[in-house]
């Protein structure tokens, strides 16, 4: 009782169209510029696992956010590149978006595209503040 079972497309988000604590994302981006926060490798085993994990500026016509880049996920986050990130989340971290792809998602790199980053709206500059309402 094997049924054919089309894929469905992707759905393409902009940058300004992304909300703390959603998930699901599927975007085009370019990558403005890669800084490593941390690197250190752990020798447990017979294997040596290295950790690496880098914040990574990227945008696209509408607008930048700071991406997450874990492992092999930074050895692509190269300036200029341009990248299509699927099933993305966003995570706060101190009050503000970060994009991540957690193991559930990819990260791949793309034909280049023909626009120019919005550098002027970086979505993690604002701060959130987690409000608690009480219903009497």
């Amino acid at each position: 009782m094997a049924e054919s079972k089309s894929l469905r497309k992707p759905v393409f988000t902009k940058v300004d169209q992304l909300r703390p604590g959603t998930i699901g994302h599927t975007l085009t981006v370019k990558v403005v510029n890669t800084k490593m926060v941390l690197q250190k490798g752990r020798a447990d085993g017979p294997q040596v696992r290295q950790m690496r994990i880098a914040e990574c500026l990227v945008g696209d016509e509408t607008g930048m956010i700071i991406f997450t880049a874990r492992n092999e996920q930074v050895d692509l986050m190269k300036e200029g590149t341009t990248i299509t990130i699927r099933n993305a989340k966003i995570d706060m971290f101190k009050g503000s978006m970060r994009l991540a792809v957690d193991k559930w998602g990819r990260v791949e790199v793309a034909e280049p595209a023909n626009f120019n980053v919005k550098e002027d709206n970086n979505l993690s500059l604002i701060e959130y503040e987690l409000v608690n309402v009480v219903e009497e």
